[in-house]
């Protein structure tokens, strides 16, 4: 018995054993699409203080739900601190059929597909916080793009614009104030400074316009749904044949009908009395014709 016992739990030991790695193996495997969608490139260094990224994501997947999805998302968005920027919301129709189910009724079966392009924009820091949690509503992912363009250069090429700009501009103004006495060179001289004044507004606002897209990342998404499947009961239209006169109504309607088409056949006829006219005078005139050819034979 007790050998029993101890070879019973060394069995149990074995057992157990050999489903944990089992059981550890599958845990990451429930995150493998977070894993999938999630990139080094969305994560911010915050050690990194040479270089600027603009991050940038593009998703195109399938999911359960568009409608269900879209609201999730949207949710997603609202608890980062980002904004939706574009939605469009659309079903296709494929094919449309009427099915008979009934004497009075009949039920129009619709095919469609749904599907929603959205764009959405997010703090930088939260961009891959972001796309794990919408990896949740994945079903099957078509693709993923996830961008890092570095425009630090960019950024001092504007500042440096804008340094040369104030520098040249200062100039500018103490030569119209003191030396630009006369009409067409203090016309020049200003056309050239608002031509600075308008380098150094362009170098500032293309600034603003990148420290924007730093701060807040850019996600692309599309995402679609299985094929679905609508039925819409509604009442059938009867028959026609229910609404067509009786046999004695059509006898004298075609009786009506047929002397109308003599009354119109009586007056075409005599429309061509002329011509009638005509061919009686003809006929008579051939017979008295024959008749004197006839006698002149006979004497």
């Amino acid at each position: 018995m007790k050998n029993f016992t101890t070879i019973l739990a060394i069995a149990l030991f074995i057992i157990f054993s050999g489903c944990s790695p089992k059981s550890a193996e599958e845990a990451p495997a429930a995150d493998s699409t977070a894993v999938m969608v999630s990139s080094s490139a969305a994560v911010e260094n915050n050690t990194d203080s040479t270089h600027k990224f603009i991050r940038t994501a593009e998703l195109k997947f399938k999911v359960k739900n568009v409608i269900e999805s879209t609201y999730d998302i949207e949710n997603i968005t609202a608890r980062t601190g980002g904004f939706v920027t574009y939605t469009n919301l659309t079903s296709d129709i494929l094919s449309t059929e009427t099915k008979e189910v009934s004497l009075d009724s009949s039920v129009i079966v619709t095919r469609f597909t749904v599907t929603n392009s959205i764009i959405i924009r997010v703090p930088n820091t939260k961009l891959d916080t972001t796309l794990k949690q919408i990896s949740r509503n994945i079903v099957y992912l078509d693709s993923r793009v996830i961008k890092a363009d570095d425009v630090a250069l960019q950024l001092l090429s504007n500042n440096l614009t804008i340094s040369r700009s104030d520098k040249n501009e200062a100039r500018l103004k103490d030569a119209i104030d003191n030396r630009g006495k006369k009409l067409a060179e203090t016309t020049s001289a200003e056309e050239l400074l608002l031509n600075k004044q308008e380098q150094a507004d362009n170098a500032r606002i293309a600034n603003l316009s990148l420290r924007d897209q730093i701060n807040f990342s850019t996600i692309n998404l599309i995402i679609y749904q299985n094929e679905g499947v609508s039925y819409e009961k509604i009442l059938r239209e009867k028959k026609s044949k229910q609404y067509e006169p009786s046999f004695g109504f059509r006898i004298l309607n075609s009786l009506s009908t047929g002397w109308t088409i003599f009354e119109n056949i009586i007056v075409f006829l005599l429309n061509l009395w002329g011509l009638v006219l005509l061919g009686i005078i003809g006929f008579l005139g051939y017979k008295l014709y024959v008749i004197k050819f006839r006698k002149k034979k006979k004497e």
